[in-house]
């Protein structure tokens, strides 16, 4: 009953518009009454995000999993993103379709970034518990999840925009990659300030205080070895 109430909205949708379909146009064609209808979706809107209920469902279970306590924050954050990502892959036409039709209707795009804040607060919510001892960690937890929800979005929408065409996969992981570069572990200070092992490289240089600042530079270069 639900999937035949989604087929026939976005029969509609293609044919006359969204705003001209009204949820009478949708149950009549699906053969059911209101009832039905709101039964499965709270609103019209709701019927063009039938999905989003299940995979927010989903993303909180994945992230509530203690199992491993041990792995990488940031990491579990790009991995529950892609929870995402591979519900709008599993029907690559209707993302398609829904991706069209956000863009021509002011009203959805509205609706879908109120959906989008929820993903981005259950990733935050998780973060806040597990970078609670680190210094920022509320702020370093809001940041992140902002970061993740970007980069996501940008390698999905990039997806989309081709028609479904070619690796989603591939493209969001790209651009995951950004985020796990700059807030992954092995770059996330303690309260305690940065450890020593966090730089690629010391070097202390020794110099007289009335010493030119171009000398100063000269011994620099020369310690790292540089002409």
């Amino acid at each position: 009953m639900r999937d035949a109430l989604v087929a026939a909205a976005f029969q509609l949708f293609l044919e006359r518009g969204y705003e001209q379909t009204t949820i009478d146009d949708i149950v009549t064609l699906a053969g059911v009454g209101r009832r039905s209808f709101f039964r499965y979706f709270p609103s019209k809107e709701d019927v063009v995000f039938p999905d989003h209920e299940r995979c927010l469902a989903d993303m909180r279970a994945f992230l509530d999993d203690t199992a491993d306590t041990d792995d990488d924050p940031v990491q579990r954050v790009c991995d529950a993103a892609r929870l995402v990502l591979r519900m709008y892959a599993e029907n690559p036409t209707f993302s398609v379709q829904r991706y069209r039709l956000t863009k021509e209707v002011p009203g959805l795009r509205a609706y879908e970034l109120s959906v989008v804040r929820r993903y981005e607060r259950a990733l935050a919510e998780y973060l806040r518990g597990r970078l609670t001892a680190r210094r920022d960690g509320t702020l370093r937890a809001e940041v992140i999840a902002a970061a993740v929800v970007a980069a996501h979005n940008n390698g999905l929408r990039s997806w989309l925009r081709s028609d479904g065409q070619g690796d989603a996969t591939a493209a969001v992981d790209h651009a995951l990659g950004y985020v796990r570069a700059t807030f992954g572990d092995s770059r996330e200070p303690s309260r305690g300030g940065p450890r020593a092992e966090e730089y690629d490289d010391v070097v202390v240089v020794v110099s007289r205080r009335d010493a030119p600042l171009w000398r100063v530079v000269q011994e620099i270069e020369s310690t790292l070895g540089r002409d």
